[in-house]
């Protein structure tokens, strides 16, 4: 089959997401209007620090917020309370995913793929981002879209799409294109005065973070840094060679992305000595190529995973499926076969080295779908050395911390907002029951 000259016939077949884009200033209602306590009861609870769970808890909401945490023999349940019954099952915080990309749902091939997203972006980015969210994603940073990115985030936050609790970057900024794609996602930049300037334009426009992409120097990086911290903003950088991320460090960027996905061959360990004692948060995105690919390998079904089919119309979902043909053959994971051989170690470098670590998917990317790359990317830190519980509290805990929200988001206790996500069985036994999610609370709405 030829993917280049495959006619794309269904561009106009977008009116599946009318149920949940209201651009008409409408606003969604998740759940029945309640305004009293909301309880749940029963179940195993992971707070998201790294200790013993709570069993046969007692969870106490009112609003979008918790006010009482303990275990069902000790709490007074209000009686006019709604009930969630939590008897065999898990309630953790929501899932907080450090580098997702929206513009993208998984399609096989980037090149073939712009041709269908270019015209419908936000309707596309707001799938994305309700697809996050039934994962059990509640909080999500998307680091390369469209400036038009902003308006999805703030449709979602004043309650007129439904999605995950979205940080966004915009466009990156970098100093070499990424192939010949659109311009944009990406801009490229001559000096490191343009990339300060870009990093204005960005700012102004209302982003929550920024992105250096590649090509980015030390002087380039800083020139970036020094424009987004005058007003509050972090900056996050793609990294993948050790020459790359010591330009990083010394820029002083605020979050190292990939930094090898754990597919690279090992890195100097005065590299990892200095990441580690510096602080600098590091999040990996193993999962997408070098988990994905052998799962794929062994499950090709996972491929026609019913979600898809649900959510996308007849003629796209049928344009997935031809992309996915033939899938070891994608450009996308040429080099996948050493990546896997390298990540025996490479993907504990950091683990073992105890680096402040943050869950990151780069869900969206081709066969990485938003609707499981939470659960593979938690499950491949667990293969390559962190306990259950650490991992579950990198996914929470700790990505709240490295995005600023430690205070209000990432763990289940009393003053904080509100984002849990249900689960049955035990996630401390089996990892992969994550898979499964039951139950997806984000801000005090039940969604799912």
């Amino acid at each position: 089959m030829n993917r280049s000259k495959h006619t794309f016939l269904f561009l106009s077949a977008f009116g599946f997401l009318s149920s949940i884009n209201l651009m008409d200033g409408t606003k969604i209602n998740a759940q029945d209007d309640f305004t009293g306590t909301t309880a749940i009861v029963g179940a195993m609870l992971l707070d998201g620090y790294e200790r013993p769970p709570i069993h046969h808890s007692a969870i106490l909401i009112q609003g979008d917020r918790i006010v009482s945490v303990g275990t069902q023999a000790n709490t007074e349940i209000p009686e006019d309370a709604n009930i969630i019954d939590g008897s065999g099952m898990t309630v953790l915080p929501g899932l907080i995913d450090l580098h997702v990309h929206t513009m993208f749902l998984g399609h096989g091939d980037y090149a073939e793929w712009f041709p269908i997203f270019e015209g419908k972006e936000e309707e596309m980015m707001e799938l994305a981002a309700k697809q996050l969210l039934m994962a059990g994603v509640t909080t999500a940073v998307d680091l390369g879209a469209p400036i038009e990115i902003i308006n999805v985030r703030d449709r979602i936050n004043d309650g007129r799409a439904i999605g995950s609790r979205l940080l966004v970057s915009g466009p990156w900024i970098a100093r070499r294109a990424w192939g010949s794609y659109p311009s944009y996602f990406q801009h490229v930049v001559n000096s490191s005065e343009e990339a300060g300037q870009r990093t204005q334009e960005l700012v102004d426009a209302g982003v929550d973070v920024i992105k250096t992409w590649a090509g980015m120097e030390e002087a380039d990086i800083r020139a970036v840094v020094d424009v987004a911290h005058q007003s509050g903003i972090p900056v996050h950088s793609h990294l993948y060679t050790p020459e790359s991320i010591w330009d990083a460090i010394r820029g002083g960027s605020d979050v190292l992305q990939h930094v090898g996905s754990g597919g690279n061959p090992d890195y100097p360990e005065d590299l990892i000595e200095a990441i580690a004692v510096r602080n600098i948060p590091i999040v990996q995105t193993m999962a997408h190529r070098i988990w994905v690919y052998p799962a794929t390998i062994a499950f090709p079904e996972r491929l026609q995973d019913p979600r898809l089919k649900e959510d996308l119309p007849g003629d796209l979902y049928a344009e997935f499926q031809r992309s996915f043909v033939d899938f070891e053959r994608l450009s996308y994971f040429r080099s996948t076969p050493r990546q896997i051989r390298n990540s025996k170690t490479a993907a504990r470098q950091f683990i073992d080295a105890n680096v402040v670590m943050g869950m990151g998917t780069d869900s969206g990317s081709p066969l990485n779908f938003h609707t499981e790359a939470a659960w593979r990317e938690i499950s491949a830190l667990v293969d390559s050395g962190m306990s259950p519980a650490q991992a579950i509290s990198v996914s929470t805990k700790l990505g709240a911390e490295i995005i600023g929200r430690g205070s209000d988001l990432g763990t289940i206790e009393v003053g904080k907002i509100a984002d849990l996500i249900m689960v049955a069985g035990d996630p401390l036994s089996n990892i992969q029951i994550l898979a499964n999610i039951e139950h997806v609370m984000k801000g005090g709405v039940l969604y799912k």
